[in-house]
């Protein structure tokens, strides 16, 4: 089986390698972004393996088809980057990683809280610079803020457990009744009292027609004044032009993000000798209550060792001719477009 590897890094290509023992898959890792540009260098190629921000929209899903490729496999649990309905009409399958470690998204959720609620990004660079003093350092005490969880799958849950370790009241949404909320000791609440009451807003659902732009500009008005609002989990989850006019009123009070709804020219590159293009981007880098990462909650030892064994099984089994769980099709509603990054 001859796999190309698209938007690959020195990181996949050891942990790929390291997990392949077993299969003796044959690998070609490539640095390029998969769209129909790139496409034609899977030529040779039996499947793909694509990331987050690469494109595989009608016209490269064509590309590839003509080429013999019969298989995608992502090696991340999103799949809106995808047309699945194409996917179905060629005969292409769409693999996908649905659960690596959600324990590191979930801990690089409360490593962003706690940075901006104790400024520590800003005590950094004083510290750095020999300035010790602690003028506009303040922060508040965690513990008995009301904290709101939106999504509760493995995340989100384990986000919930930890803030509650923490000494938080915790609401909870979802669009389904999940039974472990209560016994976490947490509170299952319709969005509008999530926004009202909240202290703290973390975002843990999938992006869906329903959940693109959930926070925009009418939420950030009903939100409770000052809250801190997370992101870890689909950039496209907010408007980002309406948080940007939150932080301007000071309505919103910090924002985390890990995750960005234009994040695929930026993300996973250094473009530290470069001018950013993106207006928008750089208008959020100017708040000082705004700390940005470049969608690296993912990134640990442990999820990308599952990653790489769960993306090489996906393939084993597709080529078998297995039932496989974790494939996706067109009957998995996502919105059109959207190509944000996703976990």
């Amino acid at each position: 089986m001859r796999i190309a590897f698209f938007s690959s890094k020195s990181y996949d290509e050891e942990f790929f390698r390291r997990a392949n023992a077993p299969y003796g898959f044959d690998f070609r890792f490539l640095q390029p972004h998969l769209d129909r540009h790139t496409a034609a260098l899977a030529e040779g190629a039996d499947a793909v393996c694509a990331f987050v921000n690469d494109r595989l929209d009608a016209d490269t899903l064509s590309v590839l088809h003509d080429l013999g490729v019969n298989l995608v496999a992502l090696r991340c649990a999103g799949f809106n980057q995808v047309d699945l309905a194409q996917a179905d009409a060629l005969g292409i399958c769409v693999v996908r990683v649905p659960a690596y470690s959600p324990h590191a998204v979930a801990e690089h959720t409360l490593a962003l809280l706690l940075a901006l609620n104790r400024r520590i990004h800003r005590a950094h660079n004083r510290v750095r610079e020999g300035n010790f003093s602690l003028d506009g350092l303040m922060g508040v005490d965690i513990h008995g803020l009301t904290a709101g969880v939106v999504g509760a799958g493995r995340i989100g849950l384990n986000v919930v457990r930890i803030l509650r370790g923490f000494g938080c009241n915790v609401l909870v949404h979802d669009a389904r009744p999940v039974p472990e909320v209560a016994g976490l000791g947490a509170q299952e609440a319709s969005l509008e009292r999530l926004w009202a009451e909240a202290d703290i807003v973390t975002l843990h659902c999938p992006l869906t027609p329903d959940t693109f732009h959930l926070v925009n500009a009418d939420v950030v008005g009903r939100m409770k004044p000052g809250l801190m609002l997370i992101n870890t989990s689909r950039g496209a989850l907010i408007d980002t032009r309406a948080v940007i006019a939150g932080l301007k009123s000071e309505h919103i009070g910090a924002l985390g993000l890990d995750v960005y709804e234009e994040e695929s020219e930026l993300f996973f590159q250094d473009l530290s000798g470069k001018v950013i293009q993106d207006d928008v981007f750089a208008r959020l880098m100017t708040f000082p209550n705004v700390l940005i990462t470049g969608h690296q909650g993912f990134f640990t030892r442990d999820a990308l060792q599952n990653i790489a064994e769960t993306t090489l099984e996906n393939i084993r089994a597709i080529r078998d001719g297995e039932d496989c769980d974790n494939r996706v099709t067109s009957d998995v509603v996502r919105p059109p477009g959207v190509r944000s990054g996703t976990r």
